[in-house]
């Protein structure tokens, strides 16, 4: 496969892994393609190699950044604003980790512990039914998200050693 293949090929998977990922597909082909540019891309060069709109492209960059994953540059003598994507994996898999814990676990989190407290007879079935499934809820989304900070503040080497000492 020649090269133009391979990285065509990449930057489909990675959109379509995104999209699994509950990430917009365009963003994370974006991504893509700021991943495997040797060089600081601008947004003309994005909408040329992707062949989407400016708009699309700022939209999707600026939201990358909010992320902490690609970051914008200064190129000296140039007008244009310049991207770059983080290329340590590690701190893309740990800045992934951090923010979709913090869009979609804390607020559960939060909506869990409200409904743990819900009125009622304790001697009621239902009422005991329900205070239990939350409950049992609450603790799984808490040790989910003590694992998440365990590997956000982990280092790479210590995280694999552990893993490998936990598989075996």
């Amino acid at each position: 496969m020649k090269l133009p293949e391979a990285k065509a090929q990449f930057i489909q998977t990675w959109g379509l892994l995104g999209a699994q990922w509950g990430v917009n597909r365009t963003m994370a082909q974006i991504h893509a393609l700021l991943l495997i540019a040797p060089e600081p891309l601008s947004a003309e060069d994005i909408m040329s190699g992707l062949d989407i709109s400016r708009g699309n492209v700022n939209m999707n960059v600026r939201e990358l950044m909010n992320w902490g994953i690609v970051e914008k540059i200064l190129v000296p003598g140039e007008r244009k604003e310049f991207f770059v994507a983080e290329k340590d994996i590690w701190k893309v898999g740990t800045a992934i980790a951090r923010e979709r814990k913090k869009r979609e676990l804390d607020p559960i989190l939060k909506v869990l512990l409200q409904l743990s407290k819900v009125e009622g007879d304790p001697k009621d079935k239902n009422v005991r039914a329900f205070r239990d499934t939350m409950q049992n809820i609450q603790k799984f989304a808490h040790q989910t998200d003590a694992a998440l900070n365990a590997f956000i503040k982990s280092e790479e080497n210590w995280f694999y050693s552990t893993l490998m000492k936990v598989i075996r």
